[in-house]
């Protein structure tokens, strides 16, 4: 069994206005395991905060760079860290 980390990820490129978020949503459910959310910021990145085992955080950060993401991500930058709870679900803030 993994251990549980926090993963929070800022998406650069034409992330907004795209359904990126309710995909983000979609794909951390399908994966499963995971609490935390997608978050559109004022400078055009979304913030992407997800806790859970370290397998499915890993393939929600695959995914955010990969080909299959509404919009056009142009790089994303992520720190990893202790859980810190609080999370129900995964939701689009």
């Amino acid at each position: 069994m993994s251990e549980d980390v926090r993963l929070v990820a800022w998406v650069r490129g034409q992330v907004q206005g795209v359904g990126f978020r309710w995909f983000t949503r979609a794909r951390a459910l399908e994966l499963g395991g995971m609490g935390g959310f997608a978050l559109n910021l004022g400078d055009g990145r979304v913030q992407v905060v997800a806790e859970g085992p370290r397998e499915r955080c890993e393939g929600l950060l695959e995914w955010l760079r990969g080909d299959d993401t509404p919009g056009r991500v142009d790089g994303v930058t992520e720190i990893w860290d202790t859980p810190r709870g609080g999370y129900e679900g995964f939701a689009i803030r």
